[in-house]
């Protein structure tokens, strides 16, 4: 972690507010590039000014997608304001509880799973030890920077995350820094 932070720096902070808004912020930036999350979420805000459930059930799915959401990612946002509106969740009670009940009920969601939970409890509830294993960039991160010859397995990552407990949060944002900056493979 030395090695990164001397090469590239100090990351940015990612934390957000908990709520609704950053879920779905989440859900927008899952498997698409920063520039076209950003790009979504701009027309998303332009759409619905504030994005609340209310705001979200009234736009419903069809605009939803006209502000450049997926089919999928529509339905789940759709899915998530109702579940909120109809008080199956409650994303402030919820962000007093264990991590494995965060996890649990947030998966329940559908459009929601280990990655998205994840990184809510990252830098939405702000818990300091989680490492999305799953993560292909951080995985790529953490064997360039260890000079692995491969890039870890989910599990291997887990193992090599264990060193940074109980900071593992801080390993992944520097790691993901360290990734958007690190030569490229051959």
């Amino acid at each position: 972690m030395q090695r990164a932070m001397e090469a590239y720096g100090r990351p940015k902070s990612r934390k957000r507010a908990p709520g609704f808004g950053t879920l779905v912020r989440i859900i927008i930036d899952q498997q698409v590039s920063v520039q076209a999350g950003a790009a979504i979420r701009k027309r998303l805000d332009e759409l619905l000014g504030v994005v609340t459930p209310d705001a979200v059930l009234a736009a419903g799915e069809e605009g939803l997608r006209s502000a450049g959401l997926s089919g999928a990612k529509a339905c789940y946002v759709s899915g998530i304001a109702r579940a909120i509106d109809q008080g199956d969740i409650n994303l402030e009670q919820l962000g007093r509880c264990r991590e494995d009940t965060i996890r649990r009920e947030l998966m329940a969601l559908k459009g929601i799973g280990l990655w998205t939970a994840d990184i809510y409890l990252m830098f939405a509830i702000g818990r300091p030890d989680i490492l999305p294993i799953g993560d292909i960039a951080l995985q790529a991160a953490a064997g360039n920077l260890l000079g692995l010859k491969e890039r870890p397995t989910p599990q291997e990552l887990g193992e090599i995350g264990k060193r940074w407990q109980p900071y593992r949060t801080v390993a992944a944002v520097m790691l993901w820094h360290y990734y958007k900056k690190m030569p490229a493979q051959t």
